[in-house]
């Protein structure tokens, strides 16, 4: 089968930083499902990857944490599903990725693909939209609202606050959508330019802000003195003073990056605040009990996606699976511009 991989990590500019490979086709047993690829999408998490860890001796490491396909085999042990199945997923950070014609993936994190919308909306979503329910529900304790208490709940006097810090981004784009249609929060968003503020607004958001700018006086101009949570997506530790400033006593903090310089804990202490990490590979990395969380999630966001509750964060389409557009794709995600998320489609 073709796939793409490294022998060594490097940067992107690097000639054999990506490159096109031959490997034989996987077999399915056990939970594993064989998932022909037809779309992917590439997210900082392959960049980050490709760029510090090294494959096993003399194997090649296979990036790719977005996939939908089709199942053409399954494992003896799989229930759930079938070949023919069209799925989408964000798979297991340990095994081989989805830039390869052919793909292992246990049953348990793989959801049915939406059915209203294409390979490549599809492919745009998995990991930000498995990130962003956990964030929410998993993580930070809300409960996911049903359209019969929405509206009670929208009326509450004790109506949350959620600040989104880079909410413009993969996993920005689908967290304010979700905080919107699924809980009573008011949603405030940050982005640093013009077509990443309209972005979210679009999505969603009540109000955006500015991270490049002190944040405490923006929300004030909005008549907001707090948050109650903040969901801080990307730089926590430059922002990490003004995060805590703006938190209400006993508020919650959770964020999903790898902060360059360490977090000084002890400034949460005063307030009582919490907080709360989110790694979407942690299930299938450990085996959890509870990793058939993730297809469920998943195919209640299939759901929320065809009956038109959140749509797509497909940005750009680089063309099919190849080492050359995959190195574009690559280097376009590390200039930290993009708006919405990069999806490549087929083999040729």
């Amino acid at each position: 089968m073709k796939a793409i991989g490294y022998l060594q990590p490097q940067a992107i500019e690097q000639n054999d930083a990506l490159i096109d490979i031959e490997l034989p086709i996987p077999e399915a047993i056990g939970l594993d499902l064989l998932v022909k690829i037809q779309a992917v999408s590439v997210n900082p998490a392959d960049t980050k990857v490709r760029a510090t860890a090294a494959p096993e001796a003399d194997q090649y490491k296979i990036l790719g944490w977005d996939a939908v396909g089709e199942v053409v085999a399954v494992g003896e042990l799989v229930q759930s599903f079938k070949v023919g199945d069209q799925v989408w997923y964000a798979g297991d950070i340990t095994r081989p990725g989805s830039n390869a014609e052919y793909q292992l993936v246990d049953e348990r994190i793989v959801g049915k693909k939406p059915l209203l919308v294409s390979n490549a909306e599809a492919a745009a979503m998995p990991l930000t939209a498995i990130t962003a329910w956990e964030l929410l529900f998993d993580r930070l304790g809300f409960t996911p609202l049903l359209s019969s208490n929405a509206k009670e709940a929208s009326l509450s006097a004790l109506k949350p606050r959620i600040l989104i810090v880079g909410a413009g981004g993969g996993v920005g784009s689908i967290l304010v959508q979700l905080a919107k249609q699924l809980t009573n929060a008011t949603v405030i968003g940050t982005a640093s330019r013009p077509e990443s503020a309209r972005w979210v607004a679009e999505l969603g958001a009540d109000n955006v802000i500015n991270h490049y700018q002190p944040l405490l006086p923006q929300l004030n101009d909005l008549g907001i003195d707090n948050v109650s949570h903040v969901i801080s997506l990307t730089h926590t530790d430059k922002h990490f003073d003004q995060l805590v400033e703006v938190l209400e006593p006993q508020g919650k903090l959770a964020l999903i990056d790898d902060p360059s310089e360490p977090l000084d804990i002890m400034k949460l202490k005063p307030k009582s605040l919490s907080i709360h990490w989110e790694f979407m590979f942690t299930r299938s990395m450990f085996n959890t009990s509870d990793m058939k969380k993730q297809h469920l999630l998943l195919t209640s966001i299939a759901n929320l996606v065809d009956s038109g509750s959140i749509k797509t964060t497909l940005g750009e389409s680089f063309g099919t699976i190849n080492a050359a557009n995959l190195k574009r794709a690559h280097a376009y995600i590390e200039t930290n511009q993009a708006v919405g998320k990069v999806v490549l489609e087929g083999f040729k």
